[in-house]
């Protein structure tokens, strides 16, 4: 098959397509084809979650509007179903691979899922399909890994006998559909002519600009967005540390500084969580390793990032010392475990790290949050008999808390917030002994008596 005859395809939507990956951005990527009419298989490697996704029940616990519906509906159709068996792919005319890319301890790529994805599509690959990664790779991964082991394991030749691209995508949990359908899209082709076939095909769901280049080039936009948004977040989180040391207040310095035209000062906080910017930065500056381009901006802030847990275990223990409480003897509620607000996403989540470092100290940790399973329940009712409670995910049931009732559940009376969703005064005025990200150390300095 020619690309100009996969284009006829595309068009009448004819073309039989497969998602490898039945994640955050898997699953809805493969619910808008089906929507649109294109028919889709699903491969996931874990059977519950195939079942469930084959039973029209979503996976993805937190907030994902219109998600659960568009599911439904595109099983009910017929034209979305999902497999464990990779042999299944033998007539997918486009393939598209979502599947995880993390980093080791070294900062290095770990591939696994990967190779282990286009090792199973190869011998399978149909000829003349177009496989496109969405995942979000390494500067050259395209060009010096998928494509030379898709070659090996299917024995066919790029643009010959198949046709490689690479999309990466741009959603994120609380928003997947939305930022599907509305974001602009970097589409990168190893040919224009597989390019401009990319486009054809993804203009089927995607309202925003389809920006048209080369593989690389598109490895390289989304690994830099990702590190420009993780060096911005440093920025806010060594400024937030700043106003702490001095007095100040960096959410009052945060909203002035933005009334500056081309400003964009970006939100301090408890941590950087998630899939991708705790780690694109780093296979942004893979693709220097053995160039000796000095790297010194994009190491410094992921160190910072990587910092503000411990920043925030900092502030509980001189509230505890305050209210003079010893740290090894406390009871602390956590809020919020997922990385992202209204999100069951727990990936390299900040809450992890506070609530490992807490454990050590010999602390007793309880943890709540309304979307990850093992975390739900009342949320005064595990703060009574705490000694503080943390605010770590910016969840809208937290921004609504009833403070005269959670004071009231404490045996200690410390708050800690560290994303900005309680105000100081308001926490004070109730009794609380508050410690806040980027605030002076407001509160009364007196001893608070043990209950």
């Amino acid at each position: 098959m020619t690309l100009a005859e996969l284009r006829k395809k595309i068009e009448t939507k004819d073309a039989n397509l497969a998602v490898i990956g039945m994640g955050y951005v898997g699953l809805p990527v493969a619910c808008e084809f089906a929507n649109v009419g294109f028919d889709v298989l699903g491969v996931e490697l874990i059977e519950e979650r195939v079942d469930k996704i084959n039973a029209g029940i979503s996976p993805i616990e937190g907030k994902e509007p219109g998600l659960v519906e568009l599911l439904q509906q595109s099983i009910s159709s017929g034209r979305l179903r999902a497999t464990t068996q990779y042999n299944e792919l033998i007539d997918r005319d486009i393939v598209l691979i979502d599947v995880e890319t993390p980093i080791d301890e070294y900062h290095k790529p770990r591939y696994e899922a990967l190779r282990s994805a286009i090792r199973s599509l190869g011998p399978v690959l149909k000829d003349g399909a177009l496989v496109i990664v969405e995942s979000t790779v390494s500067p050259g991964t395209l060009r010096d890994l998928v494509v030379p082991l898709l070659e090996e394991e299917s024995r066919k030749q790029l643009n010959q006998d198949f046709y490689a691209g690479n999309c990466p995508e741009r959603v994120m949990p609380g928003r997947l559909l939305e930022n599907l359908r509305s974001m602009s899209r970097v589409v990168g082709g190893m040919t224009p002519e597989t390019t401009e076939t990319m486009k054809l095909f993804y203009r089927n769901v995607v309202d925003g600009d389809l920006d048209v280049t080369d593989s690389l080039t598109a490895e390289l936009v989304k690994t830099t967005e990702n590190a420009y948004r993780d060096v911005q977040i440093a920025f806010a989180n060594e400024v937030a540390l700043i106003c702490e040391a001095v007095g100040g207040d960096v959410w009052k310095v945060r909203e002035l500084v933005n009334k500056v035209p081309a400003r964009n000062m970006h939100l301090p906080g408890a941590g950087v969580g998630g899939h991708c910017i705790t780690k694109d930065p780093w296979l942004l500056a893979v693709g220097a390793k053995d160039k000796e381009v000095p790297l010194r901006l994009i190491p410094a802030a992921r160190v910072i990032n990587d910092s503000m847990p411990m920043h925030v275990f900092d502030l509980l223990q001189d509230a505890l010392e305050v209210a003079g409480r010893e740290g090894d003897d406390a009871r602390v509620l956590i809020l919020g475990y997922a990385y992202l607000e209204d999100s069951d996403d727990t990936r390299n989540s900040p809450s992890q790290i506070l609530e490992l470092s807490l454990q050590a100290t010999g602390a007793e940790v309880s943890i709540h949050d309304p979307y990850v399973l093992g975390y739900h329940g009342d949320l005064y009712q595990k703060a009574r008999g705490c000694d503080a409670v943390i605010i770590m995910v910016r969840h809208q049931e937290y921004l609504s808390l009833n403070l005269a009732l959670l004071k009231s559940s404490l045996r200690t009376p410390v708050l800690i917030d560290g994303r900005h969703v309680i105000n100081s005064e308001q926490a004070l005025e109730v009794g609380f002994l508050f410690r806040g990200i980027g605030q002076a150390m407001i509160s009364s300095k007196t001893k608070i008596d043990k209950n």
